[in-house]
């Protein structure tokens, strides 16, 4: 048998084999994870992106700040400029004076010589005040001097921090941009049955928590709120079926403390931009001594709020994806509660 036909013959036998050998399983398909774990999963990404959005809030907050200061040190830079300009005017006209006098007979010579000695106490006298001026113009000047040098270093400082704040910003905003494009990739991961599942899920469990926190008692009874609580509130519920979009302020869409910060602006009571420095500085308040206007804080970082509105339901701008609606308080695990007006009782 030739060599050609004998590797036919072996190329036609291994095919033979392959034919005849067992085809590999099909790989099984993944198990399906159990709904609570994905609402677990989905909580935890909303979480991360409403923490990412506060942080980016308080960056853009800070940001604000900085370019007013900046614009107020630059018009007190120019005011300083022109100030030192003048002076500098008044005291080149002192040295050309002082130039032109200089070939004149001392004072106090002109003043052994005088026939009239009243006169020339008089002279003398305006010439000491022409001195004191001199003096005070030269004051004036070194002031306006060194004012000007300081200005022009905090300038800098000020637009230094303005420009690492900006850069800052863009790295918060890309951070939200990216939990959200997780959550929005978990979603569409998701079939229909599955996400009526977790909305199922999701609603029984804030049953439970608000059905434990009202039979606690932990509410206490309803109390009047105060005139800009009442304001407060009528300005977040008129909100109510606007779109969350995170950074978001008004008037089209919000999130939720730019929701609670509007509202409380909108009544006469400006508080902090997010819901951690709402937590952080307005005073706290026990839950059985809410009222309507007072402000819900959730999360052990203080990342999302909402507004009490009475009956154990606050108004909120929710998450992602959602509009402003009324909720149960427990809707979320509660940190505590703050009051933004002063009075207390």
């Amino acid at each position: 048998m030739s060599g050609r036909i004998l590797r036919l013959v072996c190329t036609a036998v291994v095919a033979a084999q392959a034919a005849l050998a067992p085809l590999p399983a099909a790989a099984a398909p993944e198990p399906r994870r159990p709904v609570n774990e994905l609402l677990a999963d989905l909580q935890k990404l909303y979480r991360k992106t409403e923490q990412a959005t506060e942080t980016y809030n308080a960056t853009e907050e800070k940001l604000t700040k900085q370019r007013a200061e900046v614009k107020r040190l630059d018009g007190e830079l120019v005011r300083a400029r022109l100030a030192l300009q003048e002076s500098r005017g008044v005291a080149g006209r002192l040295a050309r004076q002082q130039y032109q006098s200089s070939t004149d007979i001392s004072p106090y010579v002109r003043l052994l010589l005088a026939r009239d000695l009243q006169h020339a106490l008089d002279e003398r006298h305006v010439i000491g005040q022409l001195a004191r001026e001199r003096a005070r113009t030269v004051g004036r000047l070194t002031s306006n001097e060194k004012r000007r040098g300081t200005l022009g270093r905090q300038a800098r400082k000020a637009l230094d921090a303005q420009l690492t704040l900006a850069q800052r910003q863009k790295k918060d905003r890309d951070d939200v941009r990216r939990r959200l494009a997780r959550v929005e990739v978990m979603l569409a991961s998701l079939t229909p049955t599955q996400l009526t599942e977790l909305t199922r899920l999701e609603q029984n469990k804030t049953t439970d928590a608000q059905n434990k926190l009202v039979t606690s008692g932990a509410l206490g009874s309803e109390r009047t709120p105060s005139q800009r609580g009442i304001a407060a509130v009528r300005y977040a519920e008129d909100q109510l079926g606007k779109p969350y979009q995170w950074g978001a302020e008004g008037p089209r869409s919000y999130d939720c403390s730019g929701l609670t910060s509007q509202a409380w602006d909108y009544a006469g009571t400006p508080i902090p931009r997010t819901s951690q420095e709402q937590w952080a500085q307005l005073p706290k308040v026990p839950l059985k001594d809410l009222r309507p206007g007072d402000l819900v804080i959730y999360f052990p970082e203080a990342t999302h709020v909402a507004m009490y509105v009475g009956n154990g339901t606050v108004v909120q701008a929710p998450r992602p994806g959602g509009r402003i609606k009324l909720s149960p308080i427990a809707s979320n695990p509660i940190l505590g509660a703050v009051r933004p007006d002063k009075r207390l009782s």
